[in-house]
C-alpha cells in the first residue's frame, strides 16, 4: 500500500527569519495521523535567512540527522564540534543522555534549505555523539546512496536504531529500483524536483508512505533529489 502524503497537507508555519514545513506533529503542529511513522519521529523541511538560526537549546534521547539541500549550515554543540553541512553532506548528533547545540545559517546573504530528521534510538540514555560524512556527487547521481544506516556500513553515518537511510540525485527521465525487505516499510521523501513512484506524481515536498510494497520504481520527471527510509 502507498500513501501519499501531499506537499501542501503538511503543518506550515513562517516566522520571518524560518519558513518551517512538518510532515509530522511537531510543536505546536498536531497531526493525530502523522505523529510519527514507525521509528521516524520527525522530517521538517527548513528554509533560514542569512545569518539566522536556532540558538542553543538541548535534547535528549533522539538521533537527529540533518540533510542539506542548498546553502550552508553551521553547527556547534556542548561536544566542542563546529562545522559547517553543505549539501551532499550527512550530519547525525545522537542526543543520548543530553546535548546543547545550535544551527544557523553560515551565510549573511544566502538562505539555507535543509530536512531535519528524528529518529527514535533503539534505548535511551545512550552516550551522546556527532558524525559527519560528505559524498561525492558521483556517489549520488542516479543511484541510491546508503547515507545512514544502522552499522555505518558503506561510509554512512551511524545511527542507533534499525533504519537504512538512501539519498540519490536523479536526472530527468532517470530512475532508481527500491526494495522494501518483508516486515519493513519505506517512506520516500521528494527533497526537489519531481518523480514518479509506481507512477503516481510526486512534486518537491510531497512523501508516500509505504507498507506491504517488496518492489518499487522512482522516476524523474524533472531532475530530482530523493531520500528513502528503509525502516524496521
Amino acid at each position: 500500500m502507498i500513501t501519499l502524503r501531499p506537499a501542501g497537507s503538511r503543518g506550515h508555519f513562517d516566522f520571518g527569519w524560518l519558513d518551517t514545513q512538518h510532515t509530522f506533529s511537531f510543536g505546536d503542529y498536531f497531526d493525530p495521523e502523522y505523529t510519527q511513522f514507525r521509528a521516524l519521529r520527525v522530517l521538517n523541511e527548513d528554509r533560514v535567512q542569512p545569518g539566522k538560526g536556532f540558538g542553543t537549546h538541548g535534547h535528549r534521547d533522539m538521533e537527529i540527522l540533518t540533510w542539506v539541500l542548498s546553502g550552508a549550515l553551521e553547527h556547534r554543540d556542548s561536544l566542542g564540534t563546529h562545522g559547517v553541512i553543505r549539501p551532499g553532506e550527512a550530519q547525525v548528533m545522537s542526543a543520548g543522555t543530553g546535548i546543547r547545540h545550535s544551527e544557523f545559517n553560515a551565510s549573511a546573504t544566502e538562505p539555507v534549505h535543509f530536512l531535519q530528521i528524528w529518529i527514535l534510538p533503539e534505548r535511551q540514555g545512550l552516550a551522546p555523539r556527532y558524525d559527519q560524512v560528505a559524498y561525492q556527487e558521483a556517489d549520488l547521481r542516479n543511484r541510491l546512496r546508503l547515507v545512514a544506516s544502522p552499522d555505518g556500513a558503506d561510509g554512512s553515518v551511524r545511527l542507533f536504531q534499525d533504519v537504512k537511510v538512501f539519498a540519490a540525485r536523479l536526472d530527468e527521465g532517470r530512475g532508481v529500483e527500491v526494495a522494501v525487505p518483508p516486515g519493513r516499510a519505506g517512506f520516500l521523501q521528494v527533497a526537489a524536483g519531481s518523480v514518479t513512484l509506481q507512477g503516481r506524481p510526486l512534486n518537491a515536498g510531497d512523501a508516500a508512505r509505504i507498507e506491504g510494497e517488496p518492489s518499487l520504481r522512482v522516476v524523474a520527471g524533472a531532475p530530482a533529489e530523493i531520500l528513502f527510509f528503509d525502516l524496521a
